[in-house]
Formats: C-alpha cells, sequence, structure tokens
C-alpha cells in the first residue's frame, strides 16, 4: 500500500540508503511512527557503489584518527553478530616490498594498534608472514622486492543492497512505512518550523503530502540541493569526492591492501562473488551526482596499478565498473584523500532557526548504525519520546535462527541453488522456497549462468518493493551483479514482472530500455 491514510508519523527520513534505512529501522525499534522516502530506488545511489567493505580503516590510524578507528571496529563486530548472513570476516594481505627499518616499525606499531583498538573483536589477530608464506598464500604477486606481508582481517559485506532492504524489512515488520520512487519536492511548513514533506510518488503519478513531528533528511551526496529551501546562509555542507571501482574476472586469491606507485595512494583488490573488486580512485566532484561514471582515466590508473602489484592477473578482462559519489564534510586545504570520513549532524534549528528537522552529513557504510542510533536519539528525545537503542542488539531477519526443516510439496533443488538462496537471503530463503512450493514454475533458472530462480522475481515484487528492473536485477536478486549482469535473461524477467505488474507490452518495452540505459554507464569499458 503505497499510502499513509493521512496520518501524521513521529518520523519522517528522507532518502533510503543505508543510513536512512538504518535510521528507519533503529526508529521503528524504539516505538516511533515512522516514513521513509526515496527518491529513485532503496540503496541506488552511493550505498551501492562502494568497495563493499566493513573496516576500522587502517590508513586512519596515520592520520591519528583513533576514535574512529575504535569506534568502526565496534561496528564491524556489531554487524558480524546481526547481520552474519551478509557480512563476513575477511583476510587481507598488506605486502611489504623492500620496506626500510622504519617503514616496518610504522607497521608493526600499526597492526598492534588496530589489535588494540578491537579489544572486543572476535576476529583473528595480525600475522606476519615471511616471503615463502605470502607468495604461497597469493602466488600471483609481484615477488621482485616482496619481503613478505602483515596479513589482518576486517570485513566484507559482498552485497550491501541487501543490507538496506534487511534494515527496511525489519522496520515495516515494526509499523514503519516505506516508499521508493518517491522524490521530495518540497517541505511541509508552518512558520518556521517543518512539519513534513511533499512527495511526487512516480509510480502512482501523484503528488503525496506526509505529515510529520519531525524529519531527518539522509540523502547523501544529493544533501545540499535537498535542503536548499531551508537553508538561510549559502554555502555547502559537502564535499563531494568520486570514487570508482572496476570489476574483473577472478584474478586473486586473497583481499589485499596496496599503494599505487604512481601516486602512494591507498587501493584495494579484493575478491568479490566469482570476480575481482579494484578500487578505488578518490578525486572531488561537482556535478550531479546521479549522472557520475567511470572515465577511461580512472580505469586505466586502477588497471595499471592493479597490473604492477600482480603482473600475470587478468586485468584486462573487465566485466563492469561501477562510479559514486562520496559525501564527505566540507573541508578547505586539504586533498581528497585526506578529507575525514566523520560525519557530522547539521541541527537546521541552532544554526538557521527552522525547527523540526535535521540532516546527516557524511558518513561510512561501516558507521550506519551508529549513524542510525545517534539521529534517533536526537530526534527521540526532541519528541519527548526517548528510549534506548535496540539497532546493536537486534538480528537481522535473515540473520535469525533459519528454519531448514523440509515441507510437505517442498520442491527438490540443487544444492548450489539452494546455497545461492541462502547467501543472498539468509534465514528468508525459506520464503523463496514456499513460493516454489506453491508454483514449481518458479524453480526455473533465471539465466543460464547464475543460480537465481524465477521467485525471487516474484519475491522482490510481492515483498520487497521491487518496481523496476533495476530494483530486481541489481538490488534484491544480485543477478545483475554478475558478469552479464542480466541482460541475457532480461527478457524474460521483464515477462514475470509484466504480470506481476500489470504491464502492456509498450511499457514492458520501454522497461527494459531503460534497464539497459541503467547498465550503461557499468559496462562501457566491458570486454565481456
Amino acid at each position: 500500500m503505497r499510502s499513509l491514510g493521512g496520518r501524521t508519523v513521529d518520523l519522517l527520513v528522507i532518502g533510503g540508503g543505508i543510513i536512512g534505512a538504518g535510521i528507519a529501522r533503529d526508529a521503528a525499534l524504539r516505538g516511533l511512527e515512522v516514513a521513509l522516502v526515496e527518491q529513485s530506488d532503496f540503496g541506488s545511489g552511493t550505498t551501492s557503489r562502494p568497495t563493499r567493505l566493513i573496516h576500522g580503516g587502517l590508513r586512519y590510524l596515520e592520520l591519528f584518527d583513533f576514535a574512529l578507528v575504535r569506534s568502526d571496529m565496534r561496528e564491524r563486530e556489531i554487524l558480524l553478530r546481526i547481520a552474519s548472513h551478509l557480512v563476513f570476516p575477511l583476510p587481507f594481505l598488506l605486502p611489504l616490498y623492500r620496506p626500510t627499518f622504519f617503514y616496518q616499525l610504522k607497521l608493526r606499531l600499526g597492526m598492534q594498534l588496530y589489535d588494540l583498538l578491537s579489544l572486543d573483536k572476535s576476529l583473528p589477530k595480525r600475522q606476519h608472514l615471511d616471503r615463502n608464506a605470502t607468495l604461497a598464500a597469493e602466488p600471483s604477486l609481484e615477488p621482485d622486492g616482496l619481503e613478505g606481508a602483515w596479513r589482518f582481517y576486517d570485513a566484507q559485506v559482498p552485497l550491501i543492497e541487501r543490507l538496506v532492504v534487511e534494515n527496511l524489512i525489519d522496520a515495516t515488520s515494526r509499523g514503519a512505512f516505506v516508499l521508493n520512487h518517491a522524490r521530495v519536492v518540497d517541505f511541509l511548513r508552518e512558520d518556521e518550523r517543518v512539519v513534513g514533506a511533499r512527495v511526487r510518488d512516480a509510480t502512482g503519478a501523484a503528488n503525496v503530502e506526509i505529515r510529520a513531528r519531525f524529519t531527518v533528511v539522509a540523502t547523501g551526496p544529493w544533501l545540499d540541493r535537498t535542503i536548499t529551501p531551508l537553508r538561510k546562509r549559502p554555502g555547502p555542507l559537502l564535499r563531494l569526492t568520486k570514487g570508482v571501482h572496476i570489476v574483473t574476472r577472478h584474478a586473486v586469491e586473497q583481499a589485499h591492501v596496496l599503494f599505487a606507485k604512481s601516486d602512494g595512494r591507498l587501493f584495494f583488490v579484493i575478491p568479490w562473488r566469482d570476480a575481482t573488486i579494484v578500487g578505488t580512485t578518490d578525486t572531488d566532484y561537482t556535478g550531479d551526482p546521479g549522472n557520475v561514471a567511470a572515465s577511461e582515466k580512472d580505469v586505466r590508473y586502477l588497471q595499471d596499478e592493479a597490473r604492477r602489484a600482480f603482473p600475470s592477473a587478468p586485468f584486462d578482462e573487465i566485466y563492469f565498473t561501477w562510479a559514486g559519489v562520496r559525501a564527505l564534510v566540507r573541508e578547505e586545504g586539504v586533498s581528497e584523500g585526506e578529507v575525514s570520513r566523520k560525519h557530522a549532524l547539521f541541527d537546521h534549528a541552532a544554526r538557521e532557526g527552522v525547527e523540526g528537522i535535521l540532516s546527516v552529513v557524511g558518513g561510512k557504510i561501516t558507521a550506519y548504525r551508529a549513524i542510525a542510533e545517534e539521529v534517533v536519539d536526537v530526534a527521540s528525545r526532541r519528541l519527548a519520546r526517548y528510549a534506548p537503542s535496540r539497532s546493536a542488539d537486534e538480528l537481522l531477519p535473515g540473520a535469525r535462527p533459519a528454519d531448514h526443516a523440509a515441507r510437505p510439496g517442498d520442491l527438490t533443488l540443487e544444492a548450489t541453488t539452494r546455497a545461492h538462496l541462502t547467501s543472498i537471503y539468509g534465514a528468508r530463503a525459506r520464503e523463496i522456497l514456499d513460493l516454489t512450493r506453491a508454483d514449481p514454475s518458479l524453480a526455473a533458472p533465471l539465466c543460464p549462468h547464475h543460480r537465481g530462480v524465477e521467485a525471487e522475481v516474484v519475491h522482490a515484487v510481492q515483498s520487497e518493493w521491487a518496481l523496476t528492473l533495476g530494483d530486481v536485477l541489481l538490488r534484491r536478486t544480485a543477478v545483475g551483479l554478475s558478469a552479464c549482469q542480466a541482460l541475457d535473461c532480461v527478457d524474460r524477467v521483464a515477462d514475470r514482472m509484466a504480470g506481476l505488474l500489470g504491464w502492456d507490452p509498450d511499457r514492458r518495452h520501454d522497461e527494459v530500455e531503460a534497464y539497459r540505459r541503467e547498465v550503461e554507464p557499468m559496462r562501457r569499458f566491458s570486454t565481456e
């Protein structure tokens, strides 16, 4: 149901990325009435374009930002527990090439600090590997000058899109209302107080008024644009930087932290599903965040640096790229890479005399839950409805105990298909199996080179707010994150969605073309 029925909610969240989704969940867990709106699809912006790590940020030790590292380490442990089906331990190697004595000393101290700042961690401690052990762990590493490596552990969230969806599922199960493809066109105001927003519901092709006692803006790199109507003083709150990743054929066995030969910047080469991620770049960006894309210069930079580290690895074989815009708290006089990743809360009442609204400036995916807790602490106190946060203790739906028991009528699916479903949905894979039991045709494979089944499309539309092919393929099922990006099965998925959503032939054609346009910027450098 895409209507609030004229109710006034306690909290309106504008922005459906990971931070907005986390805020909605945290607030709903505390018993607040919540509505969330997102201009595109949930998790479709910057959230879906990161390095897909949950980490403390080793490089922040160099900046002496121990508080940020400690906080992120604590959040890493929480996410490994509450989202255990989506967040996994990931061992890293940091290779050492003819290191000086002082560099070795700095790294040793850094590794010790990294362990000390995560006192409650469940992951293994650091380990120093000699040259032979390093090459045994990663045979494709450049051997010339290699003296060994440090092994340490962080975590990976291969499908951050699913983490967004799971937060929203938990929020809605506790009464929250969420609406995607719904852009805020204006704020509702009474004198100097914001009392909600007017939203353009693209699906219903109508404007909807959502009234709220308090409003939070969490639109990431779109923040300055979103709050322009409320600002009395000019000047952006954000500094935007572009980050590009390339996704290549499987190239490495381990995750690696490396330093670029050309400019000394830190970058990652990481196994991801059946592929490898190389990234990221970090350059100032001034355009529309919705139009960001990788350039030839970005791609060549990442390829060249990865080849130097792994001369024989297949970095020429690019599946696709993604580019996102980081929303950083604005700092002048420092380079892109030195801008702090700390978030800030912009209190419109204290800063500009506009009551009833708070904006989130910046923030890392790793810290999303802690940011959400901080935001809801403020909002609930303003509403005189404070209750302690429960989001660090309550498991996300897919991480709860799974029902693996066979049921009458269950189909016999291949073990690889069942494993695939569990890797995407965790305990909620049971919902997919129930769909195939009711309609065995839904057990049919979606794509010749992917383990997804047609029931996932039905589930995405009926249970997870998917309204477009991109919603289903890129942000619910992950079929669009395979090498072919679902272009081999897009027509089949469109046929299924047309039946579910009542698309006529013209609408079906338009939706297929819209999906092709959505993935085109990702495929400009594809060699597939």
